[in-house]
C-alpha cells in the first residue's frame, strides 16, 4: 500500500493578516482547572470579585504628660528666700545709714557724776515705825558732742535706794543740752518707808562696822537727739550711780567717799 502523501498549507507571509473573528463568534477561554470542585471555583470567583476595603489611616497614640503636682514644699522655699533677701537688704541699709552718720557726727556717750549729798530728813516716826526720808543730790550731765543735742523730756524717774529698798524718789527737769555742754542738776528726794525697824537696824550696824553706807541711784530719763537740724524719735537713757557715803544724819555734812556711774540706753 502506497504512502499517502500529506499537503500542509503554507502561510504566505506577504499577505495581510486575515482579520478577527467576530466576538459573537469567539467565546471566551476559560483557564483549565484539573480536579477543581464547583466550591472552589465559587471561592475563587468571590475572591477575584470581592469589593476593595477603604484604606484606614491609624494615628500613632500620643503619651500625654500628666500635669506635675504643685509641690508645696518649693513654694514656701520661694517665700523664704524673697523675705530672707528682704530682711537682709533693709539691714545692709539701715547699717549703711547708722555707719554713715557715725562718720559724720561721731557720737559719744553723755556722762554723769554725782557730786553733792545732803539729808534734810531721815527719821523714823515712833508711832508707825514709818522712815521719812529727804535727799539733796546734786548732779553733773556732761555732752561731750560736737554735733549732738540732747532734749530730755518729761516723765524722767530717779529714786535712791539702800541694798534692795527704796527710800527716796524724784524727777529731772525737762532742758534742752547742747553741744558740749555741762548741766549741774539739784534735784529734791522724798520718799517713806514703812515697819522700817529692820531697816533702821541694819544702817546703824553698816556703818560702825565699815565706817560707811552704800546708796545707789537709780535714774531713768526719756530724751530725744538732735542731730544737726535733725531731730530722732525718742530714747530713754538709764544711768545707775554707785556711792558710799560716811553717814546719813540729817542736817549734817556728808561725804561721798566714792562714786561711780553707769550709762546706757533702749528704744
Amino acid at each position: 500500500m502506497a504512502d499517502q502523501q500529506r499537503i500542509h498549507p503554507i502561510h504566505d507571509v506577504e499577505s495581510p493578516p486575515s482579520p478577527p473573528p467576530p466576538s459573537s463568534q469567539v467565546s471566551p477561554t476559560a483557564p483549565l482547572l484539573h480536579n477543581s470542585s464547583k466550591s472552589d471555583q465559587n471561592n475563587n470567583v468571590q475572591q477575584q470579585y470581592q469589593p476593595l476595603q477603604p484604606l484606614q489611616h491609624s494615628t500613632p497614640p500620643v503619651w500625654v504628660q500628666p500635669p506635675k503636682p504643685k509641690r508645696r514644699h518649693n513654694i514656701c522655699c520661694r517665700c523664704f528666700c524673697w523675705t530672707f533677701s528682704i530682711l537682709l537688704t533693709l539691714i545692709i541699709i539701715i547699717a549703711a545709714i547708722i555707719g554713715i552718720l557715725y562718720l559724720v557726727f561721731q557720737p559719744k556717750l553723755p556722762k554723769y557724776t554725782v557730786d553733792k549729798l545732803s539729808v534734810t530728813k531721815f527719821e523714823q516716826q515712833s508711832d508707825n515705825s514709818t522712815l521719812y526720808a529727804e535727799f539733796n543730790v546734786t548732779i553733773t550731765a556732761k555732752n561731750p558732742n560736737k554735733k549732738i543735742g540732747i532734749y530730755y523730756q518729761d516723765g524722767s524717774h530717779i529714786s535712791g535706794w539702800y541694798n534692795n529698798t527704796k527710800l527716796c524718789e524724784g524727777s529731772m527737769p525737762i532742758f534742752y543740752q547742747g553741744h558740749k555742754n555741762t548741766t549741774v542738776l539739784n534735784l529734791a528726794l522724798k520718799g517713806q518707808t514703812e515697819d522700817s525697824n529692820g531697816l533702821i537696824n541694819s544702817v546703824f550696824q553698816q556703818q560702825q562696822l565699815t565706817g560707811n553706807i552704800p546708796l545707789n541711784l537709780k535714774v531713768k530719763q526719756p530724751v530725744r537727739i538732735k542731730l544737726g537740724g535733725l531731730k530722732l524719735m525718742e530714747v530713754k537713757f538709764k544711768v545707775k550711780c554707785k556711792l558710799t557715803v560716811d553717814n546719813l544724819t540729817a542736817n549734817d555734812q556728808i561725804s561721798i567717799q566714792s562714786s561711780s556711774c553707769h550709762f546706757s540706753f533702749s528704744l
